[in-house]
């Protein structure tokens, strides 16, 4: 296809680095690229027309034209006069290239940059891709309509940890919370002090919000007596210390069950713990070599991963990221999205996190969308990259473009006097609620009213309607603390007024 790319005066050259030999680029009347109009585009077109720069015939010329991202104006006359098609580019020029490379394969917007647009196109092109491998694929074990092993996307099971000392309201709470996460599997940790109706009681609970599988968290014979009497889904776990005692339950009721080495033993444990299992006549089983911490031998016990998948290739494996995450002081999301390239290279099937921790609150979502990369991964036989979907939170792949520092400058000073807006003071706060797009409200209090907001534009937006800020010092101050809080919401983190974020 044949590109025009118009653009103004100070990104122009930008912008031909960007697109090279790809497209033919306009520079316009002006300035600054966002303040291109229908009017101005049009006249600049018959202008190079004219002076023999364009085709007069220009839809025989271009087949599209691309103004910058944040132009606003509707182009569809000048469509009509030029007889060719007008979209809206990315808001950054650096980003051309890549916007380029996607023509003829997504239909681009009027009224959405490129940028955005491809993003959204791209994830959703990647989890259809997705969907599509996990319906056509077989797999050795179905919960309902859940499948596991085989070429199944990597499952994640998230544990509520101490889940039958919580009451009823919370449990639900907690189980919807996880769910809306991405948790495949809601697995239910059973206390020290346990008894039976409490495993029954949590079990109950969790199947009145959810129709996931339900896996119960114990190797007390009598709560898994009861979890299994209950109709739970999968028992975690089995070995020497419980298998004979309710081995032929599980066996008679076709309950899945994770079999686990004793305790401190290796791999031979585990696979005669598994013998023991198949001789009883259990057929859903899923193996947990053990995944170690890091500085507790998690090289031997990734190796114990590997060579039981060389040797039973076609039983699932369980995989206890969270036994990683949860003892290292390190951002999750590239810890899990590591670890997960680790369980899918040794053939794991359940992803297992409790997300208990501050730090690793995000793990169900990095887990999901981890095990989603893998799938695409191995289905393009590539690296985790470009994928369409990724875990890029803090990082980015392009960075924008980078000023340069002027000879004539004036350098900025904090100003050595303050005084109070006569308007009163402003106290801001949020409310987190990561189950909500947003992260949570932003929370300002002033002596006249509370305001809550999902942003920091539109809560300084109403306190100056309001008539509560008065000085442009203040005006400052507060769009920098209330971004600060936006954010705080946005990374899930604490926000505490006038501290470094």
């Amino acid at each position: 296809m044949n590109i025009l790319i118009a653009t103004g005066h100070l990104a122009e050259q930008t912008v031909r680095l960007a697109v090279q030999s790809k497209a033919d680029v306009l520079a316009i009347d002006t300035n600054v690229a966002a303040f291109i109009t229908p009017h101005r585009l049009l006249n600049a077109i018959q202008a190079q027309q004219a002076s023999g720069g364009l085709s007069d015939n220009l839809s025989g010329t271009y087949d599209i034209i691309f103004v910058p991202g944040l132009v606003s104006g509707n182009f569809s006359n000048v469509e009509k006069e030029l007889g060719c098609r007008i979209y809206l580019g990315p808001k950054h020029a650096y980003d051309l290239e890549y916007i380029i490379s996607y023509v003829g394969k997504v239909e681009f917007s009027t009224t959405v940059p490129a940028c955005e647009l491809l993003i959204n196109a791209r994830r959703g092109m990647a989890l259809n891709t997705v969907h599509r491998i996990e319906a056509n694929t077989n797999a050795p074990i179905h919960i309902g309509k859940l499948k596991l092993g085989g070429a199944a996307r990597m499952k994640v099971m998230a544990e509520i940890v101490d889940a039958t000392g919580l009451d009823a309201q919370e449990l639900s709470d907690r189980i919807r919370s996880f769910i809306k996460k991405g948790a495949d599997i809601i697995d239910l940790g059973a206390s020290l002090n346990a008894t039976p109706d409490d495993v029954e009681n949590a079990i109950r609970t969790a199947r009145k919000v959810s129709s996931v599988p339900i896996s119960i968290d114990t190797l007390d014979p009598e709560l898994l007596v009861r979890a299994l009497d209950t109709g739970v889904d999968i028992v975690l776990s089995l070995n020497s210390s419980n298998i004979d005692k309710i081995g032929n339950k599980v066996k008679k009721t076709g309950t899945a069950a994770v079999v686990i080495p004793d305790t401190g033993a290796g791999i031979e444990s585990l696979i005669e713990n598994i013998k023991k299992a198949h001789d009883i006549g259990i057929s859903c089983i899923i193996a947990d070599p053990v995944l170690d911490p890091i500085g507790h031998g998690i090289s031997g016990s990734i190796v114990r991963y590997y060579e039981f998948n060389r040797q039973f290739p076609d039983i699932p494996l369980f995989f206890g990221v969270g036994n990683v995450t949860e003892l290292i002081d390190a951002d999750s999301a590239g810890v899990n999205a590591a670890f997960c390239g680790i369980a899918a290279d040794v053939g794991a099937s359940i992803l297992f996190t409790p997300e208990y921790s501050n730090k690793t609150q995000g793990s169900i979502n990095e887990l999901k969308t981890a095990s989603e990369m893998m799938v695409l991964s191995k289905e393009r036989d590539s690296s985790p990259k470009d994928l369409g979907i990724d875990l890029l939170i803090l990082k980015e792949k392009r960075r924008r473009e980078d000023e340069t520092i002027p000879a004539d400058i004036i350098y900025a000073k904090v100003s050595d006097t303050w005084c109070l807006d006569p308007a009163g003071y402003i106290k801001i706060g949020i409310s987190p609620d990561p189950d909500n797009d947003t992260g949570g409200r932003i929370i300002v209090r002033h002596k006249n009213g509370c305001i809550v907001g999902e942003n920091a534009g539109e809560v300084l937006d109403t306190l100056i309607d309001m008539g509560l800020v008065s000085t442009l010092g203040h005006a400052g101050y507060l769009g920098s603390e209330l971004k600060k809080a936006e954010l705080a919401l946005q990374f899930n983190r604490s926000y505490a007024q006038d501290d470094n974020f």
